[in-house]
């Protein structure tokens, strides 16, 4: 009796013994003589059971429709290939937006490069759901409404303010403040995946070893390059959380935001087929990263001044090199020369960007100011407070906001990521309620910018209610911001086959 097949992997009509059309056996040699079925009368055996040359126990080959292929080809060809799929709906109703996007994702229709193949019925790697705060009332049903017809190992997100997606004719969209779904389908051949849930209730402590960190959250650093993190409003201590997973994951850019508020029972924030409160996230790591780019939206006014003295997130007085004079002063000297328009704007958008290294100077990098809100002036010392906590030294520069500057600050760190790194899978966009139309005066202001370096790259994430990436190494929250993560390769494509079909022959 034969025994078990040498070459499982085969179609069993291509298993050797098999008589292919025209009277050829699958081992490729005509009825009678030896191929990889069995042994004819005219050639040696070798030693491993096979027979023919040397060069043709090197190189197996099939001769399939008058055409001959390689199995070893075949089969790195036909790994898996990197995919995203992104679909967004505008229903109205939660089930009626679910039954839209599953449609459109499994009938192949869906933006995004790669492919699902037939009808979309492959398992993705990770499943990102978001959708706005209008469903929020039914929000328990939307995962298992989607999981019936789409198929995932993982599933995250959140609810939004607003929900930011690409439609099936490549279009990204910012949805804000109206019912809206997206939901993207990641395949990510080598990627290392560790999802997670945390409840916030009680934090590790920040002045002992990270290591209860690290078994908090239930995931092995090495394998991470990259997180993403949502965080429920409602979770206390958000500063606390992001610093302590800052301790624990230092080399991991963290890239995210908090959920939309809202007044149902349940929590924001999505995972696996729950509704939950706390914080999710995954790290990501292995063949595949997450390139943060932080868009503050501001641009520096007047000199880079020292703190002088402080107490607490208070500013008593700045110094400019000699010259010394309270906050408000030496704003007062800096109006003296703007324009009308920026007095205006001072009026409603003035912040304050806080340095964060005291020993090199800032003012050549904006990206190494944190913006903060202006809380406060105190008209009687002149002073203002600020939402940080500033220290003696600190470097703080004035910042105005507008969408102009918005606009050209957020092409020119996009033109710099396009330059720096490969193609992007897909982009994911955390945006705060403060950008948007109120910012642009129109529609997809942020997401029009990217698609403009990267029309084939679908977009999908959040309006969120404070988001989440770093400035100069370390995570920081952020309010006003677009806060994007770019999914990229980890190591340079293998191009050796470049324009070779993927597909096994037929």
């Amino acid at each position: 009796m034969a025994g078990p097949s040498p070459f499982p992997w085969l179609p069993e009509r291509l298993r050797p013994g098999k008589v292919l059309p025209g009277g050829k056996p699958a081992g490729g040699a005509p009825a009678g003589e030896t191929g990889l079925g069995g042994s004819g009368p005219d050639r040696p055996r070798t030693s491993g059971g096979h027979t023919g040359s040397p060069q043709s126990r090197s190189q197996p080959g099939f001769s399939l429709a008058g055409g001959a292929w390689r199995p070893d080809q075949w089969l790195r060809r036909a790994a898996p290939q990197a995919s995203c799929r992104t679909a967004l709906s505008q229903n109205v109703s939660l089930e009626g937006a679910a039954a839209e996007v599953s449609r459109e994702l499994r009938s192949g229709g869906g933006a995004g490069p790669g492919g699902w193949g037939g009808g979309g019925g492959s398992e993705a790697d990770l499943a990102l759901v978001f959708c706005s705060t209008a469903y929020a009332s039914d929000l328990p049903r939307l995962l298992p409404l989607l999981r019936q017809t789409l198929t995932a190992r993982h599933w995250l997100g959140c609810v939004g303010g607003g929900v930011v997606g690409t439609g099936a004719d490549g279009s990204p969209h910012e949805l804000e403040q109206e019912p809206a779904l997206a939901v993207t389908l990641l395949r990510l051949p080598g990627a290392e995946l560790q999802p997670f849930v945390l409840n916030a209730k009680q934090l590790p402590d920040l002045d002992g070893s990270a290591q209860p960190w690290l078994d908090w959250v239930g995931a092995d650093p090495a394998l991470a390059a990259s997180m993403l993190l949502f965080i429920d409003p409602g979770c206390p201590s958000i500063n606390d959380l992001i610093s302590g997973l800052d301790y624990a994951y230092p080399q991991v850019d963290k890239v995210g935001g908090i959920a939309g508020p809202h007044s149902a029972s349940c929590g924001s924030l999505l995972f696996d087929d729950q509704v939950v409160e706390g914080a999710v996230g995954c790290l990501i790591g292995g063949s595949w990263r997450i390139d943060p780019v932080v868009a503050q939206g501001c641009r520096p006014i007047g000199p880079v001044f020292a703190v002088e003295r402080s107490e607490r997130n208070v500013i008593l007085e700045l110094a400019d090199g000699s010259k010394k004079a309270t906050p408000v002063a030496c704003l007062q000297t800096i109006l003296e020369t703007l324009s009308p328009a920026e007095r205006e704007l001072v009026r409603h958008s003035l912040f304050l960007g806080v340095g964060r290294n005291t020993f090199q100077p800032s003012g050549s990098d904006p990206s190494a100011f944190l913006v903060r809100n202006l809380l406060g002036v105190d008209p009687r010392n002149g002073a203002i407070a600020v939402a940080e906590r500033l220290r003696l030294g600190q470097q703080v520069q004035f910042q105005l906001r507008d969408a102009a500057a918005s606009r050209q600050e957020l092409q020119q760190l996009l033109e710099r990521q396009s330059q720096s790194s490969p193609e992007p899978l897909a982009a994911l966009l955390f945006a705060c309620l403060g950008r948007g139309k109120g910012l642009y005066g129109g529609p997809d202001g942020d997401v029009g910018i990217c698609h403009e370096l990267f029309p084939a790259v679908p977009i999908s994430g959040a309006f969120c209610n404070g988001e989440i990436g770093p400035v100069a190494g370390a995570t920081q929250l952020h309010g006003y911001t677009a806060s994007w993560g770019f999914l990229v390769p980890n190591t340079a494509p293998d191009t050796s086959d470049a324009g070779a079909s993927s597909d096994p022959p037929a």
